[in-house]
This record gives structure tokens, sequence and C-alpha cells, in this order.
């Protein structure tokens, strides 16, 4: 199983955009794919931002192993800025 750091970027609408970067499995971006993920209020306010995830949503910044295993020894698992898509669904929900 190889990591990678990814980039998340969904443009939301009316000014706002989600963005994030973060470290995660391939096969666990895969899982994302064409599932509703749910965001809540993050732009304010009753606005209730559900996001259809995309391919397109996701860009790889690196799978070099050996860089990210370093990154993590210094900064940790998981989000490293923004949004994470992975923090806003239930493994264990069904679609």
């Amino acid at each position: 199983m190889s990591k990678a750091i990814y980039e998340f970027n969904w443009d939301v609408g009316r000014g706002y955009n989600l963005d994030g970067l973060f470290i995660a499995e391939a096969s666990d971006i895969e899982s994302l794919i064409g599932s509703e993920v749910y965001f809540g209020e993050v732009c304010g306010k009753h606005s209730e931002v559900v996001v259809e995830i995309e391919r397109s949503h996701f860009t790889v910044k690196t799978e070099d192993q050996d860089f990210i295993a370093k990154f993590e020894e210094i900064m940790g698992h998981g989000t490293i800025s923004g949004h994470n898509p992975l923090d806003y669904c239930d493994p264990d929900e069904e679609e």
C-alpha cells in the first residue's frame, strides 16, 4: 500500500473554495470517488455543503514514500491543512 500527499480542491461557488492538503492511501481516495461527502456549514451559517466527489477534485503532490515517511515522522499523519474529505465521511456508513 502506497501513500501520497493529495491536494483537494472544489469550487463551492459564490466565492468559496474548499481546499485541503493531506496524506492518504490511494485506495482511500478511490473509495470516495462517486460518493457524497457532507462538509456541514463550512461556508457559513446555513451553507450545508455537500460534494459529490470526483477524481478531478484531487491532485497528487508527491508519491515519494521516503519523503512521506519522513514528513509523517516529523509532522504526524493525516490532514496537513484545510479540508480533508476523509475526515467528513463515516467509513462504517452504507452508501
